[in-house]
C-alpha cells in the first residue's frame, strides 16, 4: 500500500498541493515575476515531486546519493524544457505531450533567422551589457572589446549596434575556454550561443556550455566541428 493510499491524499492532490506551495514561495521571492510563470513553475515543481515518490526505494537512495549534482541537473532539464517549449511554439503546436521523447528533446535548435525575430531572454538566459560587466564582473570594458575582436567571448546584437553578453560563459570575470573554437566552427553567435546551452546529440544529450565550464574543452570543440553547417 503506497503512502498517498494510507493517507487519503491522491497522486494528483500531492502535486497540486507541492504546486501551490511552491507558487506562493515564488511569488514572495520575486513579485515581479509573470504570474503564468509562476504556475508554470509550480506545476513542474509538484509534477516532479510526485512522480520522484513513485520511484523504487533504490533509485530514490541513488538520487540521494547524487544530492550535490541535482542543481546542475535540474538546470539542464529546465533549459531542455524551456528549448522544447520554444521551439513548438515557434511551430505552432500547444498541446504538448506529458513526456518528452529523448529524440525530440535534442531537436536541431531554429535557424539563426528565426532567432531574429525572438526576445534575446527568452533563448538565451540571463544577459548584460558592458557596464553590468564592469560594475559587477569587474571587466573593462577595453578588456571586454579585445575579447569580442577575437571571438574569446559571445555578444550578442541587440538593437540597433548595441551588444549584450550572456552571463552564462563568464567564470571567475573571464569567459571560459572554447569558446572562441566554438564561434570560429559554427560562425553565427547566436546559433553558437542557442547550441552550447541545449542539449546536443553530438554530446549524447549533455549542454556543451556546462562542459566547457568543467574544462572539457576537446570534447565540445569536436562536438561543435560535427554540428557546424558545410
Amino acid at each position: 500500500m503506497s503512502r498517498f493510499q494510507t493517507t487519503g491524499l491522491g497522486q494528483d492532490d500531492f502535486a497540486e498541493m507541492v504546486a501551490e506551495d511552491v507558487e506562493r514561495a515564488l511569488a514572495h521571492y520575486d513579485e515581479a515575476i509573470n504570474q503564468s510563470t509562476v504556475v508554470s513553475v509550480g506545476k513542474i515543481a509538484g509534477s516532479i515531486a510526485s512522480a520522484v515518490t513513485l520511484l523504487s526505494p533504490k533509485h530514490q537512495r541513488a538520487i540521494d546519493a547524487i544530492h550535490a549534482d541535482l542543481p546542475g541537473l535540474a538546470s539542464k532539464f529546465v533549459r531542455a524544457l524551456a528549448a522544447e517549449a520554444a521551439r513548438r511554439s515557434e511551430a505552432g503546436v500547444t498541446d504538448m505531450p506529458r513526456a518528452l521523447p529523448a529524440d525530440e528533446t535534442l531537436a536541431p535548435p531554429p535557424r539563426s533567422d528565426d532567432l531574429e525575430s525572438m526576445l534575446i531572454e527568452d533563448w538565451a538566459g540571463r544577459v548584460a551589457g558592458s557596464t553590468y560587466l564592469e560594475e559587477n564582473l569587474r571587466i573593462a570594458r577595453s578588456t571586454l572589446h579585445r575579447w569580442q575582436r577575437r571571438g574569446d567571448v559571445i555578444a550578442l546584437r541587440k538593437g540597433g549596434r548595441k551588444h549584450v553578453f550572456p552571463l552564462a560563459q563568464f567564470v571567475d570575470g573571464r569567459p571560459v575556454a572554447g569558446i572562441s573554437n566554438v564561434q570560429s566552427l559554427i560562425g553565427n553567435p547566436r546559433l553558437a550561443w542557442l547550441w552550447l546551452t541545449r542539449p546536443a546529440a553530438q554530446l549524447d544529450g549533455r549542454v556543451p556550455i556546462d562542459l566547457l565550464r568543467q574544462d572539457q574543452i576537446e570534447e565540445v570543440v569536436e562536438a561543435a566541428r560535427a554540428f557546424a553547417p558545410g
